[in-house]
């Protein structure tokens, strides 16, 4: 089988006279054999096949395999998809089946549970009270842990893999808002975090689920093979870590109970909110069910971690290729807030435009999965059935000329910022970063805040140089992250 997969590799070619991807359609294999070619660079792939074929482009599975995906980064469909009938594009059964891991959570129903979860999640997030104790936990975590760990390396003349400190700043900081726990991973002496390693072995394990037959990977999980071992180690890391946490958590409530006065509840974290949560507001949620509460916080912990973490990541690789950038956010910094205040952010609009640059070239979820749940016909005019995946390459679109011009993969914060130096709109359906329609992303301004406090503090006190040859190939996975971390020098300014 091996060998027919080889001898199937090498036809997979390049049209030479237009450089457009043609990917063949095999008898039962279908179109399977070119993607497998192309898993190592597969976001990049996905964008020349994209930016081929007029930006939507339907992916043939193996037969009878139900892996067929309709692949768009047309604007006039995503914004028809995710907002105009958005009704009709749920996240769908395959797609829970998909993404396991993540349970009930926000990020995986539909319905009427969904609606439940978006309108209690909005009640804690928006709320003066959780978003001034945001920025304080990150601005402590910032000075108290991350802070220490760039002077020890200056202090020692050691490397820094900043993917890696991110992660550790993020998981700590997240952890802190939504369970009131401190897991305390960033520290000088780096321990390991198991919870991360379980992050990335079920990322990466959904990635490969997009493509493979449904009967295959679950009898890989059942046999605890491949990648679906990750998977399955993955959820065993998870269901441990919430069972002492909620565990732990009830007993305090049952000790010391709960201010239950409206004004205060948005205040008082996010697991204590979902365990004490009004059913008579809210009917579809279960706060006395532990495996409830587990898919709940464990998406929003996700998310926080893994994505702001991924987005700085790439930010300061992207400067540390750009040093003309570079330098024009150090001088707006060091002018508009010589003394950091979180209140003057807003002033900072050529770091706000090198922000969302990061975001729209390298948005930390690359892919968004929709299914129709009647047969439709998108804007473009391709027909959709309800057994076809919709998958909207979020990292595609960020690249795409026709949306962005001719210079759509270069870093150019500018093209944020209008003739009259204010930070420039772009509508949702063109810059997916944070989706777009009623399942928008609720953590958008708390993610602009993290990420512009720690890149000022940084920018400010310190040079950060990536090591030369560093390779920071992406991971094929649904979380984007760099395959070897970042690995570079710190040296005080």
């Amino acid at each position: 089988m091996a060998f027919v997969f080889f001898i199937v590799f090498q036809c997979f070619l390049l049209h030479k006279k237009t450089h457009k991807p043609l990917v063949t359609n095999w008898p039962v294999l279908g179109m399977l054999p070119g993607l497998i070619l192309q898993v190592p660079r597969i976001y990049d792939w996905i964008t020349e096949v994209l930016e081929a074929t007029d930006m939507t482009f339907c992916f043939k599975g193996p037969w009878l395999s139900g892996t067929d995906i309709l692949a768009t980064v047309d604007p006039a469909n995503i914004q028809y998809i995710l907002s105009s009938n958005f009704v009709n594009y749920p996240k769908g059964i395959e797609s829970k089946k998909i993404f396991e891991v993540l349970g009930d959570s926000i990020f995986n129903v539909d319905s009427e549970l969904w609606e439940d979860m978006r309108s209690s999640s909005h009640a804690i997030f928006s709320h003066q009270e959780f978003q001034k104790i945001s920025v304080s936990t990150t601005i402590s975590k910032l000075k108290q842990g991350l802070v220490p760990i760039l002077e020890n390396a200056i202090k020692k003349n050691i490397l820094v893999d900043l993917q890696d400190l991110f992660r550790r700043f993020m998981f700590d900081t997240s952890s802190i808002l939504m369970t009131g726990y401190d897991p305390k991973c960033l520290s000088i002496e780096m321990p390991k975090v198991e919870f991360g390693d379980a992050v990335d072995g079920a990322a990466d394990g959904i990635f490969y689920r997009y493509v493979k037959p449904v009967f295959l990977w679950k009898l890989q999980y059942w046999l605890g093979v491949g990648v679906e071992k990750r998977m399955k180690s993955g959820l065993a890391v998870f269901d441990q870590l919430f069972e002492k946490i909620i565990s732990a958590k009830r007993e305090e409530l049952k000790t010391h109970g709960t201010h239950d006065h409206d004004s205060k509840r948005e205040a008082m974290g996010v697991l204590t909110y979902y365990m004490t949560v009004d059913t008579t507001k809210y009917k579809h949620l279960k706060p006395r069910n532990d495996k409830f509460i587990r898919d709940a916080i464990l998406g929003f912990l996700i998310a926080g971690r893994d994505t702001i973490s991924s987005s700085l990541t790439w930010f300061f690789w992207l400067l540390s290729k750009n040093p003309e950038a570079m330098t024009k956010v150090q001088q707006e910094i060091n002018k508009k807030m010589p003394k950091f205040d979180p209140t003057d952010l807003d002033k900072l609009v050529y770091l706000h435009g090198a922000v969302c640059e990061t975001l729209r070239l390298y948005s930390p979820l690359p892919f968004n999965q929709k299914s129709p749940a009647k047969p439709d016909v998108l804007p473009s005019g391709h027909r959709v059935d309800e057994d076809m995946k919709i998958v909207i390459s979020t990292y595609a679109l960020g690249r795409m000329r026709s949306v962005w011009g001719d210079d759509a993969e270069d870093f150019r914060p500018e093209r944020w910022i209008s003739d009259s130096g204010k930070s420039k709109h772009e509508p949702s359906y063109k810059f997916l970063a944070f989706n777009a329609g009623p399942r928008t992303c609720l953590g958008k301004k708390l993610t602009f805040l993290q990420m512009k406090i720690v890149a000022v503090e940084i920018i400010q006190n310190y040079d950060i140089k990536v090591v030369e040859g560093h390779k920071t190939q992406p991971v094929p996975s649904v979380l984007l992250r760099m395959q070897h971390g970042l690995k570079v020098t710190v040296t005080k300014i």
